[in-house]
């Protein structure tokens, strides 16, 4: 009969973790804690005869600590992973956003703008011209050098794409 409270505490103990009411959301750390307190607990009254009120706060408080350690290492590792989820959803994202202003990009008409020279011998490229110019004038003897090795720039005037302020795009080779 001297067991009979301590059964009728533990079962109350039981119930008012699963009661019905308002079920607050309980962290990691606080459910690894509030469990591993009570397993050590129990732990330490069984293996301490001699003292078992000592036995099972020792074992609580061990229990609890190691508890709270698994629970925070366990809620860690969610973090992880929902932040490398987030992080491959902005990727997706990105690269959708990308394709997107590709795909637009090629619908879009192209622009040509055509650029005036000074003279009629000086080439519109602005690393020719300065090559060729001595002292402000052209030598005769040499033709005028032509914009062959240089490939046309379909996004001139677009400043997000590479040598958009040039007419031209740089060799590719």
């Amino acid at each position: 009969m001297n067991k009979l409270p301590y059964l009728f505490a533990f079962i109350i103990l039981l119930t008012s973790f699963h009661a019905p009411a308002a079920h607050a959301q309980w962290s990691p750390q606080a459910k690894g804690a509030v469990i591993g307190g009570l397993g050590g607990a129990a732990a330490g009254a069984i293996i301490n005869k001699r003292n078992r009120v000592v036995g099972g706060v020792v074992g609580g408080v061990a229990g609890g600590a190691i508890g709270y350690g698994i629970g925070k290492h366990i809620d860690n590792k969610r973090k992880q992973r929902a932040a490398a989820a987030a992080q491959q959803r902005a990727v997706a994202a990105r690269e959708a956003n990308y394709r997107r202003e590709l795909a637009l990009a090629r619908n879009r008409p192209t622009v040509t703008t055509t650029r005036t020279t000074q003279t009629a011998l000086v080439p519109a490229n602005s690393l020719t011209a300065s090559s060729t110019m001595v002292g402000g004038m052209q030598p005769a003897a040499q033709p005028a050098p032509s914009n062959a090795a240089y490939l046309p720039n379909p996004a001139y005037g677009d400043a997000s794409h590479p040598y958009g302020t040039s007419e031209y795009r740089r060799k590719s080779w």
